[in-house]
């Protein structure tokens, strides 16, 4: 009798000993969630390639994907351009409501070619920031550099998910996906065209 009772009773002792317990993670990301979120600092000293100061407030209102890093920008720095662009295709229609940014850390000057292939349809916005300023804000993974991510700040302008630095793309347009269909109500159309 005992022996029929613990087999009709070991189901329910093995989910209480799962949940309780061995706490299965029901996580679905790919990207790492930065919890809790960090809100756009306005010491970011923000300026465009011209000197003229922005207002970080002014990049609230839409999904941004961040790209960081000096203006000598090498092969890691045009691969993250690509993956913005790319992202922002793959999402289709839902697109509108993500912008690129670029945010320099330092003085020197962008070439003429990378301000040229910057532009085209939907064009990245380049903007100089303090470089520590951002350090403070922005977080890279532990044993990568700042430059190796993206970035993806939510339209209140909260840093709020970190691309890995070698990202599959179909994974992390899943996460973008998941993020904009969540948050249709609350953010607006696109800035850009």
């Amino acid at each position: 009798m005992l022996l029929v009772l613990l087999v009709c009773a070991s189901p329910v002792i093995a989910s209480y000993l799962t949940y309780f317990v061995i706490r299965p993670e029901g996580r679905t990301n790919y990207s790492a969630l930065v919890l809790p979120t960090r809100s756009m600092p306005a010491e970011l000293n923000l300026r465009t390639l011209e000197g003229e100061s922005v207002a970080p407030k002014s990049l609230r209102g839409q999904w941004l994907m961040v790209v960081v890093g000096p203006a000598s920008c090498e092969a890691t720095c045009e691969q993250r351009f690509f993956l913005q662009r790319q992202l922002r295709q793959m999402v289709g229609r839902e697109g509108e409501r993500l912008d690129k940014v670029w945010l320099i850390t330092d003085d020197a000057p962008v070439s003429a070619a990378l301000r040229e292939s910057l532009g085209g349809k939907v064009p990245v916005t380049v903007l100089r920031a303090d470089g520590a300023a951002v350090a403070r804000w922005l977080e890279p993974e532990a044993g990568h550099q700042l430059a190796e991510h993206l970035y993806i700040v939510d339209p209140m302008g909260e840093w709020m998910m970190r691309v890995p630095a070698k990202p599959e793309p179909a994974r992390v347009k899943r996460d973008i996906s998941r993020l904009l269909r969540a948050s249709s109500f609350w953010d607006e159309p696109g800035r850009g065209p």
